[in-house]
């Protein structure tokens, strides 16, 4: 699947809804190695974007998005609405990231 077949919103510009199979997710539970929080403690302590940690969040980001595709391609869907992301901190240092929507079938 396209990532433009993907929307935030309730639609897909220029395409109408004609199944809607429900939710679809992605899941990526990460957390940073030893290593990675010492330079990441390193970076807090000049301030500003502690790119270790950024790093680290967009591909959880990424990977949870590509798993929520492959799981609406598998449903036989074309497109996926509503999309969201969510994190949790499932324990100290460890971080569950979700992302999810409705998978449908659209048409031009």
């Amino acid at each position: 699947m396209k990532h433009e077949m993907t929307s935030t919103t309730f639609q897909i510009e220029g395409y109408k809804i004609i199944k809607t199979f429900g939710v679809v997710r992605g899941i990526v539970v990460r957390s940073r190695s030893i290593f990675g929080n010492i330079g990441a403690a390193f970076q807090s302590l000049v301030g500003g974007n502690i790119t270790l940690y950024t790093t680290l969040c967009e591909q959880a980001r990424r990977e949870s998005f590509e798993m929520m595709l492959k799981h609406a391609e598998e449903l036989g869907a074309n497109a996926i609405v509503g999309v969201r992301y969510d994190a949790t901190e499932v324990a100290g240092g460890i971080t569950e990231v979700i992302c999810y929507g409705t998978a449908v079938v659209v048409k031009k």
